[in-house]
């Protein structure tokens, strides 16, 4: 039987939908004008008179808000933070980006905000299976980001127990005591965390977990059925972020829902400078959506998120929610260029996680980018991770690795048989990749061109 968290919005019929998408953006376009330093401006600069924005279709004549607007519209760069919306007074949180692409954006949260994003997150925990009696291990950061703050509450209104470890690292003995019944973590984490626990002789298949959720990056369909089959659950997609994001797949795996009401996005071609139809692939641009009379503390009209994704579909799910549904996410920053065609760390993840590979690799893999198109050649060098370096197959796990990686990608298999791109496979022992010797998250492709 499916459940919905606020069922009334959830299953809103697309009409009625529509109609309260539009009367919110009227709102909190207004909203913007009078609250906000920037908006202010950029109304007046742009010729924008604020009682003309009314619908979804006029949003889209808006132009694009980018991070670096952020930043240049808040210290050191101006006196205030532009973006901030109304009094101190009505601040009830300060938060900061992780700043993974440049310098930390500041953003401001009311009491009205943390309700929205705990909702956001309620109703995909929900959509995923998780009710009253759930407890739920979060290995995310509790610091200035948002995230594991915004579960904790949404867990709160849900009747859950959440275990706020931060991070992946905890005892073993966790597991045992507490019998959690699902954890928040990323792919990677979840894989090392199930070796430990078999290093100390607790099966994953054979713990309290009941399902998983993957958040914090991207990955490919394939590291997540890996994972799956170590754990013996389902893992279900999460996308958040600090400016508010916050989808989820629903227990049907068929996109991620995106909580109109909320937020509303689309998705826009920067090279075509413009916004693309559903099922066309472009970067995500998202504006914040208020319910009349609530307060924000930071407010996003038309904002890149440098993130890329594609309108799966605006249709009803077989959950019996209404709400569109996107493809998971990918990072711009993360997809990279090679004699005129791109590539994006999942297509390598891809090639790693093929299944005959994963008897003999760990899944841990990065990857350098070498070279100068204009003097030559340009090489990609693949480390991947051994359980054994006495029982590795390169020959077999090379084989699956490009054809995986070509599949869809004939640009760059035409430029590896001409010999203007290379990739040279590198096999490792546990624990001699490079990224084991820096601190903080692996960066799993470097370009080094």
């Amino acid at each position: 039987m499916t459940s919905y968290f606020n069922p009334e919005i959830e299953t809103m019929d697309r009409g009625d939908l529509d109609a309260l998408i539009d009367a919110r953006i009227k709102y909190t376009v207004r909203y913007a004008y009078d609250k906000s330093l920037f908006y202010q401006k950029w109304f007046k600069k742009n010729n924008i008179n604020v009682s003309d924005i009314r619908t979804h279709e006029d949003l889209r004549e808006l132009p694009i808000i980018t991070g670096n607007t952020v930043r240049e519209r808040q210290p050191p760069e101006t006196e205030e933070f532009e973006f901030k919306c109304g009094d101190w007074k009505d601040i009830y949180t300060i938060h900061e980006t992780s700043g993974t692409s440049g310098r930390p954006k500041s953003f401001f949260l009311t009491w009205d905000d943390w309700q929205r994003y705990a909702e956001k997150y309620a109703r995909s925990f929900t959509s995923q299976g998780f009710g009253s009696g759930d407890r739920i291990v979060v290995c995310a950061s509790y610091g200035m980001n948002v995230g594991a703050n915004t579960m904790t509450l949404a867990a709160q209104k849900m009747g859950m127990t959440i275990i706020p470890e931060g991070k992946c690292t905890f005892p073993v003995r966790i597991m045992k005591n507490y019998e959690p019944t699902g954890i928040v973590a990323s792919i990677f984490k979840l894989l090392r965390l199930a070796r430990r626990m078999k290093a100390e002789g607790q099966e994953p298949q054979e713990s309290s977990i009941k399902r998983l959720i993957a958040g914090g990056e991207s990955f490919s369909p394939e590291s997540r059925d890996y994972v799956e089959e170590i754990w013996g659950v389902d893992i279900y997609n999460t996308y958040g972020s600090t400016e508010g994001t916050m989808c989820g797949e629903c227990s049907k795996k068929v996109g991620l829902h995106v909580p109109e009401d909320m937020v509303h996005l689309d998705v826009y071609d920067p090279r075509l400078q413009d916004f693309v139809d559903d099922g066309e692939c472009g970067r995500i641009v998202l504006t914040t959506l208020l319910p009349e009379g609530e307060k924000t503390g930071t407010l996003l009209l038309n904002y890149d998120t440098d993130d890329t994704s594609v309108v799966v579909s605006r249709e009803k799910c077989a959950c019996g929610r209404t709400h569109m549904r996107i493809m998971n996410p990918e990072r711009e920053a993360e997809t990279f260029w090679v004699s005129g065609s791109p590539f994006n760390r999942v297509d390598v993840e891809a090639g790693v996680f093929q299944r005959e590979n994963m008897d003999y690799l760990t899944g841990e893999y990065e990857a350098f980018l070498y070279g100068d198109e204009d003097q030559g050649e340009v090489t990609m060098r693949v480390s991947m991770e051994c359980e054994s370096m006495d029982n590795c197959e390169k020959a077999l796990v090379k084989e699956n690795f490009l054809k995986s990686f070509f599949q869809y990608k004939k640009g760059l298999e035409e430029a590896y048989h001409d010999g203007s791109f290379d990739i040279l496979f590198n096999l490792e022992g546990p624990g001699d990749l490079e990224f084991y010797k820096i601190k903080g998250r692996p960066k799993r492709i470097v370009d080094r061109r």
